[in-house]
């Protein structure tokens, strides 16, 4: 959610919690047989330029595209929709005259991303075909309102994604980005879920919060932050000595990870962006990195954007998801077994669909709600806050630990703003140099 992979190690001592959401398999399927003559139709295209962009959380590939030549032909034959609302297609064709379709990248409940050549542009893009269902529809054009605006105030593109170009093509709107490397995720997925090393953290969690603090002064809620929405800008890396892993013998070559060559990255993924002043009453976030307010139903705003970055940047640094769960009650308890327990003042205000989470309407009704002994060894494993922090971080232990905890405070009005947390120490003070570039 490619075609260059990187050898996946045997992932040892590790929760075998189902981990984030499950994803989706990229394997397409067979194409439906060609439609009648008498149901073909044309093609609508109505696309624009806007600047240069990135893709969505899509793996890169390494294709020698100056091999493809530009075919004669314009788009292929019509043909029916999957029963899904996918557009069909088969890799060598056009996605209209100007789009050859190289390779599929991935997809989700939006649509599916195809990796194409632009014969006009001589480049290869990332094009995001959305499905052709009246809300997501909608959805995307939204979507499209959202990229133009922040493509007219990011000024050569270093923070956000940049919409390239959009097109309405057989009921499919078509969004076009530049194509980059892989996100955060799937780098951490491709190293058995090791952490990165804290001076590279510094420089990642700088550059997000300078993306969100961007997104916050046009007045834009992201909404959706993870590492999946997080994009390497190049898919360069190098491996390295894993020193947690020198003293042991191994035929896999376990005692070594990679790490990326550039820590420049980009913010994706607009589909869930909101503006200040819409509805804020429902559910947002993606389950992981979900914000307390949220959950409990009091309505959101800008700091549930920072929620996610404290959860974000713990991930970078341990490697695994803070809270790895599925439901809302283990949620809240883990929230409480890392951070202390919640506001009494939260809890009162809470909707009728979080009381049931509550004993009397004060305490968290756990362990004895708790659906399972699996999921109370899940939330006993825990360790706070701090000492989860001084496991896998070597300096600046005291820096971070004092940011997480002004980026995951239970109230939202407490919470750090993006600017505020960007003159944190752990970002002004003076850090230990590893050379990974700005």
């Amino acid at each position: 959610m490619e075609t260059q992979r990187i050898t996946e190690l045997p992932l040892r001592n590790m929760d075998k919690r189902p981990r984030k959401r499950p994803r989706l398999t990229w394997d397409m399927p067979p194409p439906p047989p060609p439609p009648p003559p008498s149901k073909v139709l044309s093609a609508m295209y109505c696309g624009q330029d806007f600047g240069n962009g990135v893709i969505p959380n899509y793996a890169y590939t390494n294709l020698f595209y100056r091999d493809f030549p530009v075919p004669r032909n314009g788009s292929p034959p019509w043909r029916p929709d999957d029963k899904d609302g996918h557009y069909v297609f088969s890799i060598g064709e056009n996605l209209t005259p100007r789009y050859r379709i190289l390779s599929k990248m991935g997809e989700g409940t939006f649509g599916q991303v195809l990796e194409c050549f632009d014969n006009e542009k001589k480049e290869v893009v990332a094009i995001k075909i959305v499905r052709s269902i009246h809300k997501y529809r909608e959805a995307a054009m939204i979507e499209i309102d959202v990229l133009q605006r922040l493509a007219r105030h990011d000024i050569g593109g270093t923070r956000c994604v940049q919409i390239r170009n959009w097109f309405d093509y057989r009921n499919h709107i078509c969004i076009v980005f530049e194509k980059l490397g892989p996100s955060l995720y799937d780098f951490l997925r491709k190293n058995s879920y090791r952490s990165f090393p804290i001076d590279l953290v510094r420089e990642l969690g700088r550059q997000l919060l300078e993306s969100v603090a961007f997104m916050h002064d046009l007045r834009l809620i992201h909404t959706d932050l993870k590492p999946e929405n997080i994009l390497l800008v190049s898919s360069d890396y190098i491996k390295v000595p894993d020193y947690k892993f020198l003293p042991r013998s191994t035929k896999d070559g376990s005692y070594f990870k990679n790490l990326p060559k550039s820590s420049a990255i980009k913010l994706i993924d607009f589909g869930s962006t909101t503006f200040e002043h819409q509805d804020h009453s429902y559910v947002v976030s993606t389950r992981h990195y979900r914000a307390p307010e949220v959950i409990l139903g009091l309505g959101w705003n800008y700091p549930c954007d920072l929620w996610s970055v404290g959860c974000i940047l713990v991930e970078l640094c341990s490697g695994e998801a803070l809270f790895q769960t599925h439901e809302n009650l283990e949620h809240l308890a883990m929230m409480e077994r890392v951070l202390g327990p919640l506001p009494q003042h939260m809890v009162v205000k809470a909707d009728r669909r979080a009381e049931k989470y509550f004993r009397r309407g004060m305490r968290l009704d756990w362990p004895e709600g708790a659906t399972s002994r699996e999921s109370m060894r899940a939330v006993w494993k825990l360790p706070r806050l701090p000492n989860l922090i001084m496991q896998h971080v070597d300096h600046s232990a005291g820096d971070l630990i004092d940011l997480l905890q002004g980026l995951l405070r239970y109230d939202p009005a407490e919470r750090f703003k993006a600017r505020e947390a960007l003159g944190h120490p752990f970002f002004t003070r003076e850090p230990r140099r590893c050379g990974y570039p700005l």
